[in-house]
């Protein structure tokens, strides 16, 4: 593997030195971007592009190049897991992902296994054709979704507002609920692991859902598996952990093994820091939106941010996903501010 040749995320992610605040996005490799486009206008759909290495790679390289950041990020999708079980999605334009069948009862477990790693083979074969067009310049994030919200999508059958179907699993059947949980667990655990052999340099599990739970069901339905997930993989490479929409449960990512919490827009980072306590390393968290404005107002925005983390254990990013709306140009005036800013180390 080439040897790194900007290595800050990794070191601010173990709570190292930086000369500044590294910095990248989530979506960033997507529509953001008209070469992304061209890729993918080319194919039969998202999934086709999701399963075709060379060009998987091709679009996760395409941010470094044209944007700046310090991190590629896998271009794959949280749903490649329950696809692996022997759940099969759809992905519908502009409407998003679609389970024809879904997991209700019990019987449907007879439909469904803790799928065997080399069943997303793509996958690794993507990363590996990344690592050689990144040639070291950053980092390479893998990723997989939190077994709280692959659950949401599996027992719902797509994406919801409240996700009341799998939040009455919860209730009626928190058996079947446990259950599901723990082979998705296992299946993200050896999938994950697979990641990092084929050599991803970080993870990031996304638990996307998470704020549909208040703390005390979080804390029963979605923290044993992220800890054993944290367990399992955090002595091989930095793992962050980021539960959107749930700012209750900062305190408890941060008794996992995991170097790094994710912070939505959402949650003030004063918070988000006395929460995690002064070990851990926080991500985030500038408002998507925010890059609507013009040039000015998102220079003061990004700056602000990086004044309210710090100099040390952060690494800058959105609250959530870049939106698809989202002008590149601006995305670069985000991605500059934070490379030319200098932290006062004197304050």
């Amino acid at each position: 593997m080439a040897e790194l040749k900007n290595d800050l995320i990794l070191r601010a992610a173990k709570g190292q030195s930086v000369e500044r605040t590294p910095v990248w996005l989530m979506r960033q490799a997507g529509r953001i971007l008209p070469e992304y486009r061209a890729v993918r206008n080319s194919l039969s759909g998202f999934k086709e592009l999701v399963e075709t290495p060379e060009l998987a790679a091709e679009v996760t390289i395409q941010p470094v190049d044209i944007l700046g950041v310090d991190a590629a990020i896998i271009f794959s999708d949280i749903l490649v897991v329950p696809e692996a079980m022997g759940l099969t999605y759809e992905m519908v334009e502009k409407k998003g992902p679609w389970f024809p069948k879904t997991i209700s009862s019990e019987n449907d477990f007879a439909n469904i296994r803790v799928a065997d790693p080399n069943e997303l083979d793509y996958v690794y074969k993507a990363i590996e054709h990344t690592l050689a067009g990144l040639n070291g310049r950053v980092p390479l994030i893998g990723f997989a979704g939190a077994p709280f919200t692959i659950l949401c999508y599996m027992v719902e059958g797509s994406g919801s507002k409240t996700f009341s179907k799998a939040r009455k699993m919860i209730f009626q059947r928190p058996d079947l609920a446990h259950k599901l949980m723990d082979m998705i667990t296992e299946t993200t655990i050896s999938y994950l692991h697979a990641q990092v052999d084929a050599g991803v340099h970080m993870l990031q599990v996304f638990d996307s859902w998470a704020g549909i739970l208040d703390k005390d069901l979080y804390k029963a339905f979605s923290m044993p598996y992220l800890e054993r997930i944290a367990d399992s993989l955090s002595s091989r490479v930095p793992l962050t952990l980021f539960a959107k929409g749930a700012h209750f449960s900062i305190d408890d990512l941060a008794s996992t093994s995991c170097r790094t919490i994710g912070v939505d827009w959402n949650t003030p980072p004063a918070y988000a820091r006395a929460q995690a306590g002064p070990d851990k390393t926080l991500q985030g968290n500038l408002d998507p939106t925010v890059l609507y404005a013009d040039g000015k107002e998102i220079a003061k925005h990004t700056i602000k941010m990086l004044e309210s983390f710090g100099s040390e254990k952060h690494i800058a990013n959105l609250g959530h996903g870049v939106y698809p709306d989202t002008n590149p140009d601006s995305v670069k005036i985000f991605i500059d501010t934070i490379k030319s800013y200098e932290h006062d180390k004197n304050q």
